[in-house]
């Protein structure tokens, strides 16, 4: 490979020297300007044909990729250099992929660095170690800024303090504290925030929307969070409303020990068959002789969010030839990001809506009402308790958020004292991009 250089005092008397004595073909390597003189660096076109083996064709590499791939991989210098070897192969001649990868290797080998293929893990590993830098400094920034704001607005650091102690995760609690109204009262400020998450809190506010329409309905949700008790006292309100006759149980729990025994008992005692299916031939075959049946409710075996067997379970359910509604149990006692993890599995094809279990045994409410709010999901009842079938009530969005704040009292020990706000929203500089945030419905 010959590498010959021209120098002329302005650039088109050099582009004259470099195709009088290499042609119009002729492949520029670099273009610069030094001590005042234009420098460029070119390759005659069989020096470029010879560095790649034209034996096997090759996918041609359009004049933009080639250019960027000089310019991101080499980091060449000013733009013109780039463009200047972009425009070298203008002359309708196609590059293929080997060619361009040896031109960058001979670019490289001509400033003394090493091929682009030994560049690139050492260039993955700083971007990785740009990014974790970034994250860093945003966390910081964040924190920085709010300290500052915590000293300028009080009342918006104590809006914070409550929404936290509430059980709200942190991102919602800056976002909706970051939209506040200036010049609130601290009583005012919490009012405006109560009735912002009321309104983003999506409720089925009359049981008509089940019993009165009837269908099939599959409660679903991980082992422990009451689905079986939930389906008894859904069962018992159909049977009060329309009778025994109206009504079928379906149980999909073969793998719990007692759980057909526990439906069964309750089935006993509504007066109502309880039919257990293993597969989704069962089921289709069980829901094909109860279409008669003004409501059919499901009980089905609970796994863990993170169990394979759950895409399965949503694959039978979603299978039979009658519309199944799932809704999900989530429980109140559960972390937020445990809730958000279990509402990601079971989701599926999409939920018809959930039920709150064991409000009663729940410190704080924020958690369970904070993942509804950013997957919109519908709430249908709320369980409070184990007796059937007292213990489901309809829900009252305003009551709700009421009580996740009255709930954070009996929790003094864990709640958040001011110098350790600006360190709990340092973690969320990230999580404000989150989309479900946007999301939110503020007036």
């Amino acid at each position: 490979m010959n590498v010959r250089k021209f120098s002329a005092k302005t650039s088109r008397e050099a582009w004259r020297l470099v195709r009088d004595a290499l042609g119009p073909d002729a492949v520029i390597l670099s273009n610069r300007t030094i001590n005042g003189m234009v420098e460029i660096l070119a390759l005659a076109p069989e020096d470029m044909s010879a560095l790649a083996e034209p034996v096997i064709e090759k996918p041609a590499v359009s004049e933009s990729t080639l250019a960027a791939l000089g310019a991101k991989r080499l980091n060449d210098g000013p733009p013109a250099a780039s463009s200047a070897a972009s425009s070298a192969f203008g002359a309708g001649r196609p590059i293929d992929s080997d060619q361009a990868s040896n031109l960058a290797d001979a670019l490289a080998a001509s400033r003394g660095m090493p091929p682009v293929e030994k560049v690139a893990p050492e260039l993955n590993e700083v971007m990785s170690e740009l990014r974790s830098m970034r994250g860093m400094l945003e966390s910081q920034l964040a924190e920085i800024a709010w300290s500052s704001q915590q000293k300028r607005e009080p009342i918006k650091a104590a809006v914070m303090r409550e929404l936290l102690s509430a059980g709200f995760s942190a991102s919602l609690a800056r976002y909706l504290t970051q939209k506040l109204p200036a010049g609130e009262k601290p009583e005012n400020g919490l009012t405006w925030v109560k009735s912002v998450l009321a309104r983003n809190l999506n409720v089925v506010s009359n049981e008509n929307e089940i019993l009165e329409k009837g269908g099939v309905y599959a409660l679903v949700g991980p082992t422990g969070v009451g689905k079986t008790t939930t389906t008894a006292k859904l069962a018992a309100r159909c049977v009060m409303r329309h009778g025994a006759g109206k009504l079928a149980l379906i149980t999909t729990d073969g793998y719990r020990i007692g759980g057909y025994e526990q439906l069964r008992i309750y089935g006993k005692i509504l007066g109502v068959m309880v039919h257990s299916v293993k597969d989704e031939t069962d089921l289709r075959i069980a829901l094909d002789e109860l279409k008669n049946k003004h409501m059919v409710l499901i009980d089905t075996v609970g796994m863990g969010q993170r169990d394979k067997m759950v895409a399965e379970q949503i694959a039978m359910l979603s299978g039979t030839d009658c519309k199944v509604k799932r809704l999900l149990c989530m429980s109140a006692t559960s972390t937020g990001e445990t809730l958000n993890e279990v509402v990601r599995s079971y989701q599926g094809d999409g939920l018809a809506g959930c039920i709150m279990t064991k409000l009663d045994e729940a410190a704080t409410v924020g958690n369970v009402l904070d993942v509804m709010i950013r997957q919109k999901l519908n709430l249908y009842y709320v369980a409070n308790g184990q007796r059937v079938p007292e213990d489901l009530h309809v829900p009252n969005q305003h009551y709700l958020v009421d009580r996740a704040f009255k709930l954070k009292r009996e929790t003094a020990p864990f709640q958040y004292q001011d110098e350790e706000l600006p360190l709990v929203i340092a973690t969320t500089a990230h999580a404000m991009n989150d989309k479900s945030l946007r999301e939110v419905t503020l007036g």
